[in-house]
């Protein structure tokens, strides 16, 4: 017999309409309504599960994860159980064992962080669910399904909670659709996914190996005919391993938990000494929405694009997303800028995110060679490379794409540490909004009142280098390549530069970009 279905409520808000609605409470979901909450902004977000999942996914970010994770109170010095830095070496091999090429991820980065750092998927998630439920504005629904309705001056959806068939309808003036590759508000909106054709399915592999065990302190990536693989850290106490399947192999053969261990034994990783966390197999592959709005609904995340995991930039790209949207969201719900903004967040980020994905997909298209001729090519070709001393390939560094910022700015600022009384602090920590860095606090002079205006109300800072001590001399060497003044964003990204003369016009471009 069919379950009787619940009465339809009418709002899940009491008839007021929300700021917005976020479909999918994966981390980039929690990301965007963290930073639109802690304004006071009111936030539903609906996920299909009733709880967290529990098992690594993404386990690598880099420095500029590291200071979005600063932005809401989550530096990865303040959680060492779930994040560490990685100060070694990412080195690929052939069957042989000889090296094709060193790519050095030790050092600390732009943003004041470490280059590369594994963590503890589940464990961050927790933490930032921590920080979400803390904000009185957010209201979590988990268990429940999303149904966008309708699009006109506010976006309408239906939400059915799962165990019971309960309705809620829900207003908001945006939803944002971070629901994930297979995204149904990615579907409802009727935008097209441009695909690139890349797909090989791997066995991913987690392991909490005994802490008496030892690996080099290297992650490797074997390019061996036979069975391309990679064994990386996986966070704190873990280890991964991933296998790519093989043409003669089916999903199903390769993922068994008695073929994972097998796979493992070589390495020395058996049931009496680890324990098996996970096996899964996935499809790596790229591509990316060719639309990020339709109206009122947004994408964010895996909804909005996929690339393959070699460069380690897949979630990362997702919290560049929900970062680069969330303070223009901020401005159109706050009125202080005009709706017509929120068409910069796909100009300036699908450039951008294109060229990690071209970045992971090369690198998987040399990983994944099985042909015999074609891997001996590669091999010679790579060791040669190496043997001339020339350095591996660079991850990109791409500017934004054209949007919201003058002509050659839209690139990512530095973040240096600064002293405030007697102890040293992140640059961040002290302005965690935008803000207007001059090389001369005489230069303040140069700002007439409607540039005064505009900063103020957007509550810019402005910090003059000569007022600051600056302990690893970061901004003067960089100001001084851009201009005598530069206006950086609430995404710490550059909206521009200027000379001494252009301070005031530079606030005013500003101003006049956001009308």
């Amino acid at each position: 017999m069919a379950r009787k279905r619940a009465p339809r409520l009418a709002d899940v808000s009491n008839g007021a309409v929300s700021d917005v609605v976020i479909v999918g409470l994966g981390p980039v979901g929690k990301l965007l309504a963290i930073l639109l909450g802690r304004q006071g902004h009111t936030v539903t977000v609906v996920d299909r599960k009733t709880e967290g999942y529990p098992l690594p996914r993404a386990v690598t970010h880099d420095f500029e994860f590291a200071r979005i994770l600063q932005s809401i109170g989550l530096a990865p010095d303040t959680i060492p159980d779930i994040t560490q830095p990685y100060d070694s070496m990412y080195v690929w091999r052939n069957a042989d064992l000889q090296t094709l090429v060193e790519v050095d991820w030790s050092g600390v980065g732009s943003s004041g962080w470490y280059n590369t750092y594994f963590f503890s998927q589940p464990a961050l998630e927790d933490r930032m669910e921590a920080v979400l439920s803390a904000l009185p504005s957010v209201t979590v629904l988990r268990g429940w399904s999303a149904e966008v309705l309708s699009d006109d001056a506010t976006v309408t959806a239906r939400l059915v909670r799962i165990a019971d068939d309960e309705e809620r309808i829900v207003e908001a003036r945006y939803l944002v659709g971070a629901d994930g590759a297979n995204s149904t508000v990615r579907r409802w909106a009727g935008i097209d996914w441009h695909d690139l054709g890349f797909f090989y399915d791997w066995l991913v592999v987690d392991v909490i190996p005994d802490p008496s065990l030892a690996f080099p302190h290297v992650a490797i990536q074997t390019c061996d005919i036979a069975r391309p693989a990679t064994m990386v850290p996986g966070g704190p106490g873990r280890r991964r391993w991933e296998f790519m399947r093989l043409p003669h192999e089916t999903i199903e053969s390769l993922n068994r938990t008695e073929r994972a261990w097998e796979l493992l034994e070589p390495f020395g990783i058996r049931p009496e000494n680890s324990e098996l966390e996970r096996h899964s197999v996935y499809t790596f592959q790229a591509g990316w929405a060719t639309r990020w709005r339709q109206g009122h609904v947004l994408l964010a995340g895996d909804a909005a694009h996929l690339m393959p995991p070699f460069a380690g930039q897949g979630l990362g790209a997702g919290l560049r997303d929900v970062t680069n949207l969330a303070w223009k969201l901020r401005a159109v719900l706050d009125g202080r800028a005009a709706e017509a903004i929120l068409d910069s967040y796909a100009d300036e980020r699908l450039p951008h995110i294109r060229e990690f994905i071209d970045f992971s997909v090369e690198l998987g298209r040399v990983i994944c060679i099985t042909d015999p001729a074609e891997a001996a090519a590669r091999d010679a070709r790579m060791i040669a490379e190496l043997e001339k001393g020339n350095p591996p390939p660079a991850p990109p560094a791409p500017l934004l794409g054209p949007g919201l910022h003058l002509p050659d700015a839209g690139s990512l600022s530095p973040q240096g540490s600064v002293r405030a009384g007697a102890d040293v602090v992140r640059f961040d920590d002290l302005h965690p909004g935008g803000v207007l860095l001059l090389a001369s606090g005489a230069l303040r002079a140069r700002l007439g009142s409607e540039a005064a205006g505009i900063l103020t109300a957007w509550g810019f800072d402005v910090v003059a280098l000569d007022e600051i001590d600056d302990v690893h001399d970061t901004y003067a060497p960089w100001l001084a390549g851009l201009g005598e003044a530069v206006l950086i964003r609430p995404d710490f990204y550059t909206f521009g530069a200027s000379d001494a003369d252009g301070v005031d016009a530079l606030v005013r471009a500003f101003g006049a970009a956001t009308r």
